[in-house]
C-alpha cells in the first residue's frame, strides 16, 4: 500500500520495513531511544544508509484522530509520510511541513481516505451514495 510513497519519497531501493505495535512497546522503544517515558504514534529507526523502520502505534494513534480532525487510515497515511521524510533526514522544520502537505495532496485521498472508489456515507438516506461529478 506504501510501495509508491515509499519510492516517491526514499527512492526504489530503500528497504522499509513498518511495525505496528503495543502502547507498552512504544512506550519502551521511545524511552530507550528519545529518552521520553511515555508512547508515541510514530518512531522513524535509520537502521542503513538504504533501510529503515517506522514504529507505529495503533492506540496512540486512534487517541489522537479526534486531536488532528483525520480518520484512523488518514492520521496513519500522515504518520507514516512524516517518518519516511525523518528517515530521509529532514528536522520538525518548515521545509518538512511544506514535504508532508505535498505528499499528503498527493497521495492523500487516493491511498490514506476511508472512503475510496468516490463512496461516502450519507445517514440522511441510511447507506452509501456517489459522489456527484462536479459541473464543469
Amino acid at each position: 500500500m506504501f510501495d509508491k510513497v515509499k519510492n516517491d519519497i526514499l527512492g526504489k531501493d530503500y528497504d522499509l520495513s513498518i511495525a505496528f505495535v503495543s502502547e507498552k512497546k512504544s512506550r519502551e522503544l521511545n524511552k530507550k531511544w528519545r529518552y521520553k517515558d511515555k508512547a508515541t504514534n510514530v518512531l522513524s529507526f535509520s537502521l542503513r544508509k538504504d533501510t529503515g523502520e517506522l514504529v507505529l502505534c495503533n492506540a496512540v494513534i486512534k487517541k489522537e484522530t479526534k486531536k488532528f480532525d483525520k480518520t484512523f487510515p488518514q492520521l496513519v497515511g500522515f504518520l507514516v509520510i512524516h517518518g519516511m521524510l525523518h528517515l530521509k533526514g529532514m528536522r520538525h522544520s518548515s521545509t518538512m511541513e511544506r514535504a508532508e502537505k505535498k505528499y499528503c495532496k498527493k497521495y492523500g485521498k487516493k491511498y490514506f481516505s476511508r472512503n475510496r472508489r468516490g463512496l461516502r456515507n450519507d445517514e440522511s438516506r441510511s447507506g452509501r451514495v456517489r459522489k456527484r461529478r462536479k459541473k464543469s
